[in-house]
């Protein structure tokens, strides 16, 4: 694609306007289609009647439409999928579901979201189970994550939580090779896998049915660029019956001919509550449809990874600059360390340069996104506000 067809497509994005955008993994600019939709829908909404049946019908349309999309993105099918607020609705839906019991065994990684480690700590108060960690942050430059996760294992494993794309350091876990170690296990229990796919889910060309991951959580308003509050989680077919509701309304029970609850919906609706905003649906799908119109989800991949090895080893190249990663990175998320330097600081610096990026705690560093989107132009201006700043500071 060339610069020009590039900027075309980018205009379209009104939050890139006037600054140099790398905070894809918090929040993807939201195109004028998905904001346009929105606006529809509310209005289309009102037209038809709130309450209306007319209006219910409608919603109900839209909720499959999205799913379906979705399904297809991520190489599944629409009745394995319920729709959620975000991901940490998602791993919470698949955290409590489980049946736990005292002596169960829940492991984490040292790369997880505090979302997830904090549920984690709740359940563990709550159900007397164990919950450990595994230290994958130190795979990152060398060592096997799969070998990691499979020391870490006990026979009294019952979850394994994780993320595809580690949001701190940007490493990509070899997904399928864990997820065939934990099934394979043999145990008390069938270990079923969690994962966070925060920073996978519109970055990497993905097919679910394939993974075999149990549960896969994700959101719309990261690297969809879709709207904030609409996201989704997978769960495999085969470990559905297994995991309860809890969070329970009416889009995900079944009645009798009274209105009297008689059971749950047979695929993944049974974990949807109630009413939510419902106009968001629209929106997704057109920002879903407007990443589409440029390329298919393996382009996007390859130019992600070619603007991220081109913003890596410019980085690797400015004094006093340390990149987390020896080697290019496989996917958006580039971290780096500024030496001896607050990063708080650096990032509320480079914010008043119109450049984003953001400050993580563990480990302590800087990471800025790369979208297929992006520009070229706009890393280097990154790169030269951190060499003027290394410059001043000498």
């Amino acid at each position: 694609m060339n610069i020009s067809t590039l900027e075309r497509h980018r205009q379209q994005f009104p939050g890139l306007r006037d600054k140099a955008y790398f905070n894809y993994g918090g929040q993807g600019p939201m195109p004028e289609a998905a904001i346009a939709a929105i606006l529809q829908s509310y209005q289309q909404i009102q037209a038809l009647g709130p309450f209306s049946n007319k209006a219910y019908a409608w919603v109900i349309e839209q909720m499959e439409a999205l799913r379906r999309e979705i399904a297809t993105e991520l190489g599944t099918s629409p009745e394995f999928m319920t729709l959620t607020e975000n991901v940490s609705m998602g791993c919470n839906i698949a955290l409590w579901g489980i049946n736990w019991q005292p002596g169960d065994h829940l492991l984490l990684t040292d790369c997880e979201h505090h979302s997830v480690i904090a549920t984690g700590q709740e359940i563990q108060r709550r159900f007397g189970i164990e919950v450990s960690t595994c230290p994958l942050r130190a795979t990152l430059n060398q060592g096997s994550p799969v070998e990691a996760i499979a020391r870490h294992l006990k026979p009294n494993t019952r979850l394994v939580a994780l993320s595809h794309i580690l949001w701190n350091t940007g490493q990509v876990l070899p997904l399928g090779e864990i997820v065939s170690v934990c099934h394979r296990h043999p145990g008390r229990y069938p270990i079923r896998v969690l994962v966070d796919a925060a920073q996978s889910v519109g970055v990497m060309p993905l097919c679910l049915d394939e993974l075999q991951a149990d549960f896969y959580a994700f959101t719309g308003h990261k690297w969809w660029c879709g709207p904030e509050g609409l996201g989704g989680l997978y769960i495999r077919p085969e470990v559905r019956d297994e995991l309860h509701p809890t969070f329970i309304g009416w889009r995900g029970i079944t009645t009798d001919g009274t209105g009297y609850p008689t059971g749950w919906k047979l695929d993944g609706r049974r974990y949807e509550v109630a009413t939510s905003a419902f106009p968001l649906l629209a929106g997704l799908r057109a920002a879903i449809a407007l990443h589409c119109q440029w390329g298919t989800p393996q382009e996007r991949y390859q130019r992600i990874q070619m603007l991220s090895h081109y913003l890596w080893e410019q980085l690797v190249n400015v004094p006093q600059i340390s990149c987390l990663r020896q080697f290019p990175p496989e996917a958006g998320l580039v971290s780096f360390q500024l030496m001896n330097k607050s990063h708080k600081q650096l990032v509320q610096w480079l914010e008043n340069q119109n450049v984003m990026v953001r400050m993580i705690l563990s480990p302590d560093c800087v990471r800025a996104c790369v979208h297929y989107f992006t520009l070229e132009s706009e890393i280097d201006q990154l790169v030269s506000c951190l060499r003027s700043l290394v410059a001043v500071v000498q």
